[in-house]
């Protein structure tokens, strides 16, 4: 019987690895570990799933080649975790899961879109504070009223757009391949144009050496001083201490993040007793009341779980089948 190892498995996830095991008459052994501790129990099965923000350490790859594996799945969008040089040179395919729900990040970039509009950070701290007044700056956007800006329209970014478009929002698109079928959803434009004219603007690209860094103090000097960011996708497309300086000064005027630079030393963890003393620059987005900061769980929904699991353990399948993953990370 095919045997399979998850690691950094969730109680949320076990439903759907036991249907999937139950369904395809396999083993599928789970952990809550990271690979880089579990490393040791991949002796004796036959595939393995991963799931993880830190990078793998670079003595696991030797190991698994060593145990008889042949891929590495990853049951997450991102595969920046994995060195793929490496992992090739041991003879090890890897494949991720690029699209398990686009409406799972798209609806929680457009909730935040929408926090960002009626000012909701705002009226928060007030309210925490037991003030109850509003002002005449707190005055909100009706969403069909409001333009909205989205970097890389992709999956997610185009699924986005026909919801905010649904909605009677003006969309700006900015994206190094625009699609043609998204003509009639969004309006193409630079970036710069974009940055200067959206209420709100939303990114939705992948991490890679040309979207590290790709919001700097110049793009934010670029946008409306009413205007609010959000970043549902990875966290070095945000150049954060820009990003700080832009909110203390009013250069913009909040920010709504479910992903960060340097997440991963805060990600699933509780501060509530230790601070946050040891990130400065999270501690800084902490502190301000026009920061909206979420724990990375914008694809954390019933669906993307779901299929999260589903597609990662086809793709084991797949290649223990001898044959090719559409979603084979060359």
């Amino acid at each position: 019987m095919t045997k399979i190892l998850m690691t950094s498995v969730r109680d949320d996830e076990q439903p759907a690895i036991k249907e999937f095991a139950k369904e395809h008459g396999i083993e599928i052994e789970t952990t809550p570990k990271l690979i880089d501790d579990a490393v040791d129990l991949t002796a004796g099965v036959d595939g393995l799933v991963i799931q993880q923000r830190s990078k793998v350490d670079p003595s696991v790859y030797a190991k698994l080649a060593a145990n008889g594996l042949k891929q590495i799945a990853t049951r997450t969008a991102g595969f920046d975790m994995v060195d793929i040089e490496a992992a090739h040179e041991h003879g090890l395919t890897v494949t991720n899961v690029p699209a398990y729900s686009p409406r799972s990040v798209a609806e929680h970039a457009l909730m935040q879109i929408f926090r960002l509009l009626r000012k909701s950070y705002r009226f928060d701290a007030q309210v925490a504070r037991g003030d109850f007044r509003w002002f005449s700056d707190e005055q909100a956007l009706e969403i069909h009223t409001a333009t909205i800006g989205i970097i890389g329209v992709g999956r997610i970014g185009g699924t986005l757009a026909r919801l905010l478009k649904s909605l009677g929002a003006t969309v700006l698109g900015y994206d190094t391949k625009p699609r043609d079928e998204m003509k009639e959803v969004v309006e193409y434009t630079t970036k710069e144009d974009l940055l200067k004219r959206a209420d709100a603007v939303s990114l939705h690209v992948d991490l890679n050496p040309t979207s590290i860094g790709l919001m700097t103090a110049a793009d934010f000097q670029l946008m409306k001083p009413t205007a609010g960011l959000v970043n549902a996708s990875r966290g070095p497309v945000v150049k954060t201490a820009d990003l700080i300086a832009a909110l203390k000064s009013g250069t913009i005027a909040a920010a709504a993040l479910d992903t960060f630079e340097g997440e991963t030393a805060v990600i699933q963890t509780d501060r509530s007793k230790t601070g946050l003393a040891d990130v400065p620059q999270i501690q800084a987005l902490h502190d301000m009341d026009n920061v909206i900061l979420t724990p990375h769980i914008a694809f954390f929904t019933n669906l993307a779980v779901k299929n999260m699991v589903d597609i990662s353990l086809n793709d084991v399948l797949l290649v223990l089948a001898g044959k090719q993953s559409p979603h084979e990370v060359k």
